[in-house]
């Protein structure tokens, strides 16, 4: 059986003693070795070689999630696996679950054609700015967008330049001589045709999007797949996507109906009318939409980032494509695989209980601050007390700052994260910034910045 030792400090060492016995029974034997310092956070790598002697009588050493420094160097060094936790005591029943059970989110089915809206009046090197950037949230598809009644003179040379870079190009305009050029310069796909347009796909080699004449004409729908079959060339089908509540519903019965008369073609979802009309964080809409395209074995999306709500459309439909592709691999709910369309709430905001912060505020002995958040609010602690609050101006007074204007800077900023934690209900971590998942993008140095310096402790 796997013998596993981990290293803590004298304030967490209590806390992790009952969650590792609240694992039980667990595939692996175990031990706790506090190192000599107070706070297990401030915990190094340089630290552990010096108070840690080798060898280390153990298959594994966990650390705490925090610690800083080459923890590849301390695997070598003691000639075992050595691994962070998670940053937080009450996660390590979820850690050694996902151990377990490992998820592969690399996976995916539905290819992301990503809208350029306004690319008439972009130049090439605008546009082909804007397609890198897209290609780097995950888009498959650089799709540009025609605009009515604006003449777009460089649609080729557009196409052309994107298939130098190696993007993948559709044309997205209603206009068949639009369509014709695009073809002709060597578009991959083309958006869209139906039953009366269908002669475009005759002249080019580029793969069409099917839409019927109206949204409600399936029939019209059926007929343009049935010529393209004929032809024997591939193609997409796009039974319209309509935006609530102007048949939101009814078109979502239209995309299963599509697939229960053709269970085998690649059919295309225009998620844009739903995330750029929906004044709704659009994270939800994408895990929604994608989940339902999960369902309908759905080939590609065409989303859109204009609105200002809507500017991670793409990345958030990445995501979400992976997660529930994850979720039908194996046969799960989408739950426990990722938290970044997690944006706004965490699932396990308040890891630690009003009376669990309160013991651990007894011990302390020492003047450093420590912040952290439980349900009933901010709590603030050193040797000189603990104090609770929801505001940080009510708590400010209480500090004795007023004549430490760096520390006070640096409380300032903790305090307003945790009351932001506090009132959305998200995670709160000293000295990290707060998590907002695929909504922004991931701070390179987790530390905060303006801390001041830790003191290494007996």
């Amino acid at each position: 059986m796997e013998h596993i030792v981990f290293l803590t400090g004298h304030l967490a060492h209590p806390a992790l003693e009952r969650v590792l016995h609240g694992l039980a029974p667990t595939p692996f034997t175990w031990e706790i070795r506090d190192i000599g310092l107070q706070v297990a956070a401030l915990m190094t790598a340089d630290m552990i070689r010096r108070r840690v002697p080798a060898p280390v009588q153990a298959d594994r050493m966990i650390v705490p999630g925090r610690c800083m420094g080459d923890v590849a160097a301390l695997s070598a060094h003691y000639g075992i696996p050595v691994e962070r936790g998670p940053e937080e005591l009450k996660d390590l029943p979820r850690f050694f679950k996902r151990a377990q059970q490992p998820v592969d989110l690399t996976q995916y089915r539905t290819r992301i054609f990503a809208e350029i809206v306004d690319a008439p009046r972009l130049d090439v090197a605008g546009i082909l700015a804007r397609a890198r950037q897209h290609r780097s949230e995950g888009a498959d598809v650089i799709d540009l967008g025609c605009l009515p009644a604006t003449p777009f003179p460089h649609l080729e040379d557009a196409v052309r330049a994107l298939k130098q870079e190696g993007h993948t190009v559709s044309v997205d305009t209603p206009d068949p001589q639009e369509l014709l050029r695009g073809g002709r310069a060597g578009a991959d796909y083309l958006l869209s045709l139906n039953i009366d347009t269908l002669w475009v796909a005759d002249e080019v080699a580029s793969v069409p999007v099917l839409i019927p004449r109206t949204p409600t004409d399936t029939a019209s729908l059926d007929e343009a797949i049935a010529g393209m079959q004929a032809r024997g060339r591939p193609f997409l089908a796009d039974p319209i996507l309509d935006p609530l509540p102007f048949g939101f519903t009814e078109s979502v019965v239209r995309y299963h109906g599509l697939r229960a008369r053709h269970p085998d073609i690649d059919i295309l979802m225009g998620v844009g009318n739903l995330t750029e009309l929906l004044e709704a964080d659009t994270s939800g809409i994408n895990a929604v939409l994608l989940g339902i395209a999960a369902e309908l074995n759905i080939a590609a999306i065409l989303t859109t980032q204009v609105s200002g709500h809507a500017r991670r459309a793409i990345r958030e439909a990445d995501w979400a494509r992976r997660i529930h592709h994850a979720a039908h691999q194996m046969h799960m709910l989408p739950k426990g695989l990722s938290d970044a369309l997690m944006t706004v709430h965490a699932k396990h905001p308040f890891p630690d209980s009003p009376a669990e912060i309160e013991q651990t505020a007894a011990a302390v002995r020492d003047p450093n601050f420590r912040v952290q958040v439980s349900e009933q609010g901010i709590h603030v602690y050193n040797r000189d007390g603990h104090r609770l609050g929801q505001d940080p101006f009510a708590l400010w007074p209480t500090l004795g700052l007023e004549h430490d204007a760096s520390h006070a800077f640096y409380m300032g900023v903790e305090l307003a994260r945790a009351q932001v934690a506090f009132q959305l209900g998200k995670r709160h971590v000293q000295d990290q910034p707060l998590s907002w998942g695929c909504a922004v993008d991931a701070a390179q140095d987790g530390a905060h910045r303006c801390a001041p310096p830790a003191r290494e402790r007996a």
